[in-house]
């Protein structure tokens, strides 16, 4: 697979060993929104394959109620008929950008993570076959755009500030790349990502 893939699946935590329980941020989290259960959530932290990986994300359309107009990952809700993170993950991305499932194969998880829409997220890492065709469906899913793994290693293309909300300061980090700004939750997962092949 070359090297940026092997060294990108030694970071993740295994198909064996599903990450469970709280968010890594959840102390954070808990500081804004109490201890109150939180929704299972997964999404598909997909990677083209090529001769560089390349990171599929979303332009979620404007009037969507929750982020609303935001770069994300495929994926959403888990549904009581989605086996597992993987299967939620899978049928999401069918429903949002169109990906066949046969064309997607899960190489690990990174860390659970909570968001302030009250969800706690798994995200499913995965290869995805070059010749895989992306629609977006409009009533969710405004564009979809790759961006190269590498882009991601450069310390320049990352931005760090704090914002205050609901009377409490969070740092956060953030990404440009072609006129799209990658932030928030979406953001944090791939920092996760860095974190874990020791990139950041």
């Amino acid at each position: 697979m070359g090297e940026a893939w092997s060294e990108l699946s030694a970071a993740l935590l295994p198909l064996s060993a599903p990450p469970t329980g709280r968010g890594w941020n959840h102390v954070d989290m808990a500081t804004l929104l109490g201890d109150k259960p939180r929704r299972p959530a997964a999404v598909l932290v997909g990677l083209r394959e090529g001769v560089q990986p390349r990171l599929v994300l979303t332009v979620r359309t404007d009037h969507l109620q929750d982020h609303a107009g935001q770069v994300a990952f495929p994926g959403g809700r888990s549904d009581p008929g989605d086996a597992d993170a993987i299967a939620t993950a899978l049928r999401e991305s069918e429903e949002e950008i169109g990906l066949s499932r046969s064309l997607v194969t899960p190489l690990g998880f990174l860390d659970r993570f909570e968001t302030i829409s009250g969800y706690c997220i798994t995200p499913v890492v995965a290869r995805i076959e070059p010749e895989a065709r992306l629609y977006p469906a409009p009533a969710e899913v405004a564009e979809v755009f790759e961006v190269p793994l590498s882009f991601f290693f450069e310390p320049a293309n990352l931005r760090r500030y704090t914002m205050e909300f609901r009377g409490h300061r969070r740092d956060m980090v953030e990404f440009i790349h072609g006129g799209h700004r990658i932030w928030g939750a979406t953001a944090a997962m791939v920092f996760n990502l860095l974190q874990r092949m020791g990139r950041a």
